[in-house]
């Protein structure tokens, strides 16, 4: 696991024939054949795509018990391929040049590349508090979640996990479409980040130093705010950033045509892009401590 993290650290996301995006579009093809305004084909479809993303790593890491070599090259591979880390902070950093340089119609376009907010009418401080929260929450589902379910799973665990996490991607947001068909990959996604959310915010707090930040105000925030965000898991990372970044997120955002207010986390200033590349570096903090704490288990 710490050489897949290594090979995504230093090379990111493979640039053609990505595992992820192979899933996502053989999920998408059986999604066409099965979907249903129905929450039992939405069980069964969940299962179905999640059932043998974690069989196949579970037939991989049956055929390897006996060979050390291969198991290490398998589970470097799979924790190179779920994670998500570099390319995460890429995206934070080039949407932090863009604010910079006061392109705002370039940041609009680029906000899309980490959350499926609409930009339309964002200035520059909402388009860095929109990518700031996005930075947040993919630190736990893109890095911390992945290796927790790998330190307690093993194949089966990394390959499942993305799984789940893609699916809840694709089908697992609020829509007249998805609402039912959805509801199974969603909450099940939702069970499935319950520790490493909170493993997350954990790690943000005790990083805090790290960006210049307190880990009493961040564990402070965290603890008060966190339950003011609709999500069960984002609000937790969310708002273990806000207070170790010392700013202050959450409030109304709008995905086409539903809004949604979030709550205020934090006490601090808006964030810029200052920020921004403050929630980075935080990030890989964030993800360093939690391959330490794989690692160690």
């Amino acid at each position: 696991m710490a050489a897949g993290y290594l090979l995504d650290a230093v090379f990111g996301d493979p640039r053609r024939g990505h595992p992820v995006a192979l899933f996502g579009r053989a999920a998408g093809a059986l999604e066409r054949r099965m979907w249903a305004g129905s929450r039992t084909r939405g069980v069964v479809f969940a299962a179905a795509c999640v059932g043998a993303a974690t069989g196949l790593g579970a037939v991989a890491q049956a055929a390897t018990r006996r060979r050390p070599r291969a198991r290490f090259a398998l589970t470097a591979l799979a924790t190179w391929a779920v994670l998500g880390g570099r390319g995460l902070a890429e995206e934070g950093e080039a949407m932090a040049r863009l604010l910079e340089d006061d392109d705002l119609p370039a940041a609009r376009r680029r906000l899309s590349h980490l959350c499926g907010r609409d930009a339309t009418n964002l200035g520059t401080k909402e388009l860095a508090r929109a990518a700031t929260e996005s930075i947040a929450e993919n630190t736990s589902d893109a890095v911390v979640a992945p290796l927790c379910w790998g330190a307690v799973a093993g194949l089966p665990g990394l390959l499942g996990y993305r799984a789940l996490n893609t699916l809840d991607a694709m089908v697992g947001h609020r829509s007249p479409r998805y609402e039912r068909f959805g509801w199974a990959a969603a909450r099940a996604d939702d069970v499935a980040n319950l520790v490493p959310a909170r493993v997350g915010a954990l790690a943000a707090t005790a990083c805090a130093p790290l960006v210049g930040g307190s880990p009493k105000r961040a564990w402070r925030v965290w603890r008060r705010d966190a339950h003011r965000h609709p999500s069960p898991n984002a609000g937790q990372v969310e708002a273990a950033f806000a207070g170790a970044l010392d700013i202050r997120l959450g409030g109304v955002n709008t995905y086409g045509s539903r809004t949604e207010d979030r709550g205020t986390l934090g006490d601090g200033p808006a964030p810029g892009p200052a920020d921004l590349r403050r929630s980075v570096r935080l990030s890989r903090a964030v993800g360093a401590a939690a391959l330490a704490a794989a690692v160690a288990r």
